[in-house]
């Protein structure tokens, strides 16, 4: 009967028997499709031939340089992308059962095989492969979602705030490629009653940058909690930067503000960074002067000037990343910027977050964004 192979496999044969294999090949030509067979006499040779364009390998477990188990945990090491079937003898029908739980797809005793018995086993061995990879693919992949789905809650804290008088509202959305990056964002209030706000954004995208975004949010926040609000601050952020990033271009870009007890003043550093979107009075503008220095991470001498913004009685101040100013707006796709942001503000009457997201419409960049406001009496 003819072997039921209907797709072509590149298939490697280790077997040092002449007899063995030519029966092997003998029988897998009988296939609707026969595969293209590679063959080796040992566990060495089969090593060089073990390359990402093998399918499929049938191993001896009796080879002049390895013996039982030992060649296959060879084979499965080096070709993890790849069905192996055991060929065993009658004597070791048991080691062949051992084989299988040591990670083969399945065995076959020399003396029982036929064509169709060999091409049913290769073909069963093949989908078996395809599940455990397929298996393995969704495991990690959950184990990812899960691992990002953490680092996401350590870059949105629950903000630190102990007053009625803010009113504190925050969004972070991917951008269209959905993967995870180093927005940050964090607010603080401290004993003294000064509100203190973060927003900012490691370059780049990964596991990495997010793993990095975490570490300059909480260290942030320890520093603020701390009494360091100002150089002293910045200073220990590059520092942090450059002994944490897995590369020497990583920089980083924020903007921090910080909110007098009193409500009516702010003082900030646009490190690189868009500048705040502030409304007052009724009054939309972004704030002067921005950036007032450098981003973290390139210039090892660098100074940051203080931006002091008067706020008076009735305010909004939005900080955010440039994932916002950066979407495509319009039928001619054109980057939103600054200036079109603020028209937005501006034509809404107010900062409406949502409403504003959902006129920027897909974002191309990660956005996090803070919005505090003051209360009306």
């Amino acid at each position: 009967m003819t072997a039921n192979l209907s797709e072509t496999l590149t298939l490697l044969l280790v077997e040092d028997d002449d007899g063995d294999a030519f029966l092997v090949e003998e029988l897998l030509e009988q296939a609707v499709a026969p595969p293209k067979i590679f063959r080796a006499r040992s566990l060495q040779e089969a090593k060089s031939k073990l390359t990402s364009t093998i399918q499929c390998v049938l191993v001896d477990l009796s080879l002049p340089d390895a013996s039982r188990l030992e060649a296959l945990e060879e084979v499965l090491a080096l070709a993890p992308h790849a069905a192996v079937l055991v060929l065993t003898g009658l004597r070791d029908a048991h080691v062949g059962v051992a084989a299988v739980q040591a990670g083969a797809q399945d065995y076959l005793v020399k003396q029982d095989i036929d064509a169709r018995l060999l091409a049913r086993a290769i073909r069963y061995a093949m989908e078996r492969k395809r599940a455990d990879l397929a298996q393995l693919r969704l495991v990690e992949a959950e184990l990812i979602a899960g691992q990002n789905a953490r680092m996401q809650r350590d870059l949105l804290p629950i903000a630190l705030l102990h007053t009625d008088e803010i009113e504190h509202t925050t969004r972070y959305l991917p951008g269209s490629g959905g993967t995870l990056a180093g927005d940050f964002l964090d607010t603080v209030q401290t004993p003294d009653g000064a509100v203190h706000v973060v927003v900012g954004d490691v370059c780049g995208h990964g596991p990495d940058e997010a793993a990095l975004g975490v570490a300059m949010r909480i260290a942030w926040r320890t520093l603020v909690l701390a009494g360091q609000t100002g150089d002293t601050l910045l200073r220990t952020l590059d520092a942090l930067l450059r002994a944490e990033r897995k590369a020497p271009e990583i920089f980083t870009t924020l903007c921090m503000a910080t909110i007098t007890p009193d409500l009516r003043y702010a003082r900030m550093r646009v490190v690189g960074h868009p500048p705040p979107v502030l409304v007052r009075d009724g009054a939309v503008e972004v704030v002067d002067g921005a950036p007032s220095g450098p981003p973290l991470g390139i210039f090892p001498d660098a100074e940051w000037s203080v931006l002091d913004v008067p706020l008076g009685d009735k305010w909004s101040m939005m900080l955010y990343t440039d994932g916002l100013i950066e979407a495509a707006v319009g039928e001619r796709n054109e980057l939103l910027g600054v200036e079109g942001l603020v028209g937005l503000v501006r034509e809404h009457g107010a900062v409406d977050l949502d409403r504003l997201i959902r006129h920027v419409g897909t974002l191309s960049d990660d956005l996090a964004v803070v919005l505090v406001s003051r209360r009306r009496a």
